[in-house]
């Protein structure tokens, strides 16, 4: 007898541990590690779905009290023993039930059906065939089984729904015919794929002696056997992606399979096109805009061998492929690669973790790689392999820094600076493209009343509101928290003053601008609001990059590693918008925000210029952007990170407390603190607890905790401990408590 150890797919802290079932006789060579099945739960025995985590020959309890498994859940897809190892880490690392962790690396949370095509062909001779037409043909209640037949005389295969819907003949039929062998109904399986056919496999670019030389030590090493993980700091525009490319090639033929990590969905339009050129079929994408149906699909396509390398973001690393022998991580300094839901992952260390397991290499790529990860390669814990020049030795782009308190002087009170205004005008006459970048959607930032001083809030969150502007002229305000929206008022809602006046700016009063300044310019935009389609980015992207558009508006997703060869300028209209967020990591995501936009200039044939406005030329992440020197500005981050004790030379945890209960939030927080505090760890620094920076949303209250320490072990051994506190107490149990291990962003 078989016993199943399984973890029920219910969220909840007091349910995260295994239970015990028989694995009746007809599933015992059916249900494996990592399946999802249906079982009896609760006294009730409600019918609930768990995920088998363990077999096993011994019963834990007495048989005659153990309960059965039911059978397997439909459409689910086995989570492969190496993924829930991958979970287990998940959990452990980043504070979740083991639920979450294992919804987290399931590639499809729901009921999926394949698709199947079906065709009918005759299983008996063509003579008995036509014996059999011209016997049923002269029978009235025959007609339909001879009109079959005489069609299948005449074509030795005919597609199902042919049958059905052309000759009107029903399934019943059909069925009939096949019981009494006359004809076989085949059933073939066929994946939706969501990758167009991007025409002839005509990749031929030939890696330079830098790239190859790096590519030829990377595969020496994966073909040695070993799974380390390799850094390649290249400057915009050095070809990583080629080098990738190459490595991949080698795995292939090796019969191994690649993932490719890109950070925004926006990526995936020219990630794909340029590995279809090389790899054709073999490649496949993933990502939230697509179809349940689809990410089922690409998931099995995986796993039966079909597709070989899987490209999309965070949840392309959970690809069930059965021999992975490679993780690229592409711009792995990206925020978006560290999940902001529970369980609060990084892909990166996700991906290090699943190389450890399934003795496959990791590839970190950048320009600008985080200072976490630059720490860890020198020293010696990644390997480091540096790309210095542009892949056609093209020069890196001119830079001219813009002090827009001396545009004030000069009397322009523009968003667009005077050079920006002649470079723009310079570039439409010479027909090449332009890209401007502010890392803020929507109109205007906030709202305020010129006479009480009041901002417009969200009475849900405590946060202000953003102007929006909508066609037909309709102006709301709202928030980027909840989602609340109303219309914008006319007289302030605190002092009925009509003198409301609009502050700061956003991607929405950018191209406005544009379209007043330069009103024969094409424009397109590109922030969250334009790309809330399935096929939206790859419109936008594929409408410039075809030369639709001279110009291109735009958050942060449209300088993440696009290569649009005829763009020679780049603007970025506020430089310091991101410099000065109350988080230890603004000088970093200022820094690689800028590098990285710079570096959309001038990668074609063209030269490119870069303009840099801002009210603080003299802060040195920009001085260090301009002049893209990426390890002076490394050395004077990670001496702020020593002094301060931040990440990477200290390990961080923010825990967050909320409830819709304010008092009850803060009774909790301060619990937990005091029980941390008791515990008298050495070297634990505690921090609050403190509301956080946003003390309530959508309602809810907020109020952090931060701890640190030097070993990330003893982080999550007072992680662990909390969480079990927390179990124990049952006044707290609908108190939402998270964790954050290493955070990105302040609290």
């Amino acid at each position: 007898m078989k016993f199943a150890n399984i973890v029920v797919d219910i969220s909840h802290e007091k349910l995260d541990k295994t239970f015990q079932y028989i694995i009746p006789d007809n599933l015992t060579d059916k249900i494996m590690i990592g399946s999802q099945v249906e079982i009896p739960f609760g006294k009730g025995n409600r019918v609930i779905s768990g995920y088998v985590l363990e077999i096993t020959d011994t019963a834990l309890y007495d048989v005659e009290k153990l309960k059965a498994v039911i059978g397997i859940k439909k459409g689910s897809l086995k989570v492969e023993s190496q993924l829930i190892a991958l979970a287990w880490f998940i959990k452990e690392r980043y504070g979740s039930t083991m639920n979450k962790a294992l919804k987290t690396v399931i590639p499809i949370k729901q009921t999926v059906k394949s698709l199947e095509k079906k065709y009918i062909k005759l299983k008996v001779s063509k003579a008995e065939a036509l014996e059999l037409y011209a016997k049923y043909s002269g029978m009235k209640n025959t007609v339909a089984r001879a009109t079959v037949i005489k069609e299948l005389t005449e074509n030795s295969i005919i597609s199902y729904e042919i049958v059905t819907d052309k000759l009107k003949v029903s399934d019943a039929v059909l069925k009939n015919l096949e019981k009494s062998g006359i004809i076989e109904i085949i059933r073939d399986t066929f994946y939706r794929n969501p990758v167009e056919d991007y025409g002839e496999q005509n990749y031929n670019i030939e890696l330079n002696d830098k790239q190859r030389e790096i590519a030829d030590s990377i595969k020496a090493d994966i073909n040695a056997g070993n799974n380390n993980t390799h850094l390649i700091f290249g400057v915009t525009g050095s070809g990583k992606t080629e080098v990738y490319m190459d490595i991949i090639e080698n795995v292939i033929n090796r019969d191994k399979e690649a993932i490719v990590l890109i950070p925004e969905i926006a990526l995936t339009y020219q990630t794909i096109k340029r590995f279809y050129k090389k790899f054709g079929n073999k490649v496949s994408i993933i990502n939230s805009k697509l179809s349940a149906g689809e990410k089922f699909d690409q998931f099995e396509r995986a796993k039966n061998g079909e597709v070989k390398i899987m490209i999309g973001p965070r949840s392309a690393l959970f690809t069930p492929f059965r021999n992975l022998g490679l993780i690229v991580i592409d711009e792995e300094h990206e925020s978006a690669y560290k999940s902001d839901q529970v369980p609060k992952y990084h892909a990166r260390d996700v991906a290090i973790e699943r190389g450890r397991i399934a003795n496959a290499t990791v590839i970190l790529g950048s320009a600008t790689p985080s200072v976490n990860t630059f720490y860890k390669a020198l020293s010696g814990e990644y390997v480091l392999h540096r790309l210095d020049k542009r892949a056609n030795n093209k020069k890196l782009p001119d830079v001219h820094i813009v002090d827009l308190r001396k545009e004030l002087e000069f009397g322009n009170r523009d968003i667009l600076s005077i050079k920006l205004k002649e470079l723009i005008v310079d570039r439409l006459a010479k027909k090449e493209q332009i890209i401007l970048f502010i890392n803020r959607r929507g109109y205007s930032s906030f709202v305020s009343c010129r006479s009480c001083g009041k901002s417009i809030k969200c009475p849900h969150c405590d946060v202000t509101l953003t102007l929006h502007k909508y066609r037909g002229g309709v102006d709301k305000l709202k928030c980027h928290y909840c989602g609340y929206s109303i219309p914008m008022p006319k007289v302030c809602p605190v002092c009925s003053s009509k003198y409301i006046g609009r502050f700061g700016i956003g991607t929405e009063q950018v191209e406005e601008r544009i379209n007043e300044t330069f009103p024969m310019a094409r424009t397109l935009r590109m922030d969250m609001d334009t790309t809330k389609g399935k096929k939206d980015h790859e419109n936008i992207l594929s409408a410039f990059a075809n030369g639709e558009a001279d110009i291109l508006v735009g958050t942060q997703m449209i300088v993440k590693g696009h290569d649009f060869p005829n763009v020679s300028l780049v603007g970025i209209i506020a430089a310091d918008l991101s410099l000065f967020s109350s988080d230890y990591m603004a000088s970093e995501r200022t820094f690689e925000l800028l590098t990285q936009a710079a570096g959309r200039a001038g990668r074609g044939d063209k030269d490119g210029e870069v303009v840099v406005q801002t009210y603080n030329p003299e802060e040195m992440c920009i001085q260090m952007a301009v002049s893209q020197n990426y390890e002076e500005f490394y050395k004077n981050e990670i001496s702020y990170r020593k002094l301060m004790g931040y990440p990477p030379v200290c390990n961080m945890c923010v825990i967050l407390v909320s409830d819709k209960n304010e008092q009850l939030a803060q009774e909790v927080v301060d619990d937990i603190a005091h029980r941390i505090e008791k515990s008298n760890i050495d070297g634990l620094m505690i921090l609050g607890p403190s509301k956080a920076m946003v003390s309530k949303i959508n309602d809810v209250y907020r109020n952090v905790i931060y701890i640190k320490h030097t070993d990330g072990n003893v982080i999550i051994r007072v992680k662990n401990a909390v969480q079990k506190y927390l179990e124990m107490v049952t006044e707290y149990k609908d108190v939402s408590v998270q964790f954050d291990y290493n955070p990105m962003s302040g609290y």
